[in-house]
């Protein structure tokens, strides 16, 4: 079932550093439109957010990612989310794994909270996405 952009409380009460929810953009004309036609997904977590790719059939060429905080849109590296040069997603726990060692590496927040072993900082949100939008 679809929902409106915003329908869902995705956010996360507690922690300000990470993102509210994530949003992926997928143009429905992939690509031969003279502009993109966008559908959105959204998801309050990363793994969510591919899970509701993975089931929709929405391959990573199609879709581009971010992190969505209160003021700011932030592109997700797609690269860390995605396996075999782009061509499919990653899923748990291997997704997990890359968002982990990116946080480990760089410090940024856009990653931060994802393990693949231990205490997942986003177990208190539902994983369950909303999409597509209109």
């Amino acid at each position: 079932m679809a929902h409106r952009h915003g329908s869902g409380d995705h956010g996360h009460g507690h922690d300000q550093v990470l993102p509210y929810t994530y949003e992926a953009e997928v143009d429905i004309l992939e690509g031969k439109g003279k502009e993109p036609e966008d559908d959105h997904y959204f998801s309050p977590t990363i793994c969510g957010l591919v899970e509701i790719l993975v089931d929709a059939g929405i391959p990573p060429t199609h879709a581009t990612c971010y992190g969505v905080r209160r003021r700011s849109r932030l592109p997700l590296d797609q690269e860390l989310l995605t396996r075999d040069g782009g061509a499919a997603w990653r899923e748990p726990p291997q997704l997990c794994h890359v968002l982990e060692e990116r946080f480990e590496q760089t410090g940024d927040d856009l990653y931060r909270g994802h393990v693949e072993h231990g205490e997942c900082r986003f177990e208190d949100r539902e994983r369950r996405g909303d999409g597509p939008t209109w």
